[in-house]
């Protein structure tokens, strides 16, 4: 049976140690110029869309919220993501988390498992991030950001897109979502998936396992023991 997983990137796979967050200032900036000089405001970015933090820029810069303007600041922030992450690799800042790639691999080579994203990042976003940390090869489709500024509602997108993609209509008791805040939890539960939460992001161990994740990692460091994890989980929603 094919098994669909779906990664989250910040705080999953990787950590850009605040590189993302410098895009976004350098963003809204060089795609307004006449709002420099303003206070750029405190962010929560764990488990955000894309889309509900540029919402929140356009409120707060009081920029109108239409197509062209979103267009223009999602080009200005991808470029600048580029440069920070080069930037930012260049300090010895920003790493793939432990296990990730070595994970990304093994998983490749079974069948059985097809790789998806769901992430709140933009789709060039996500590219960009992946391609300099080495992931962009393992996730041919997903659902993004720019998707949806509900996290919630990407779930049913990136389960239709990696349908169409592997030919096989997966369900969502065939889908695990693998994120590490509580809203990677809530959106899994919105599509009826699976979720197996790691605690490599913000959110502490503790608050991970009161949002009732279907299984709960340190890291991805013991590959035998993200394997074991994944199959329990599984095993588990289908003997329900």
């Amino acid at each position: 049976m094919k098994r669909l997983l779906l990664f989250d990137i910040d705080g999953t796979l990787i950590d850009s140690q605040g590189a993302g967050l410098a895009s976004l200032e350098r963003g809204i900036f060089s795609a307004f110029p006449d709002r420099v000089g303003r206070q750029f405001p405190e962010l929560d970015l764990g488990g955000a869309t894309d889309g509900s933090v540029v919402r929140f820029l356009f409120e707060t810069f009081e920029i109108e919220d239409i197509e062209e303007n979103r267009s223009i600041f999602y080009r200005s922030y991808e470029d600048a993501l580029v440069t920070c992450l080069a930037d930012f690799g260049r300090q010895k800042k920003g790493c793939a988390l432990p296990g990730t790639l070595s994970l990304l691999e093994e998983l490749r080579s079974h069948e059985q498992f097809c790789m998806g994203l769901l992430t709140g990042n933009t789709q060039e976003g996500a590219k960009i991030k992946l391609r300099h940390f080495g992931m962009d090869a393992y996730f041919p489709y997903g659902a993004f950001g720019c998707d949806h500024w509900e996290r919630n509602r990407l779930g049913p997108i990136a389960i239709d897109r990696a349908s169409q993609h592997e030919q096989f209509l997966f369900s969502p008791r065939e889908t695990l979502i693998l994120g590490d805040t509580v809203k990677d939890i809530a959106c899994a539960r919105a599509c009826g998936a699976h979720v197996l939460a790691v605690a490599t992001g913000t959110a502490s161990r503790e608050a991970l396992m009161a949002a009732e994740p279907d299984g709960l990692l340190d890291d991805f460091s013991d590959l035998s023991e993200v394997l074991e994890a994944i199959e329990r989980v599984f095993l588990k929603r289908e003997s329900c």
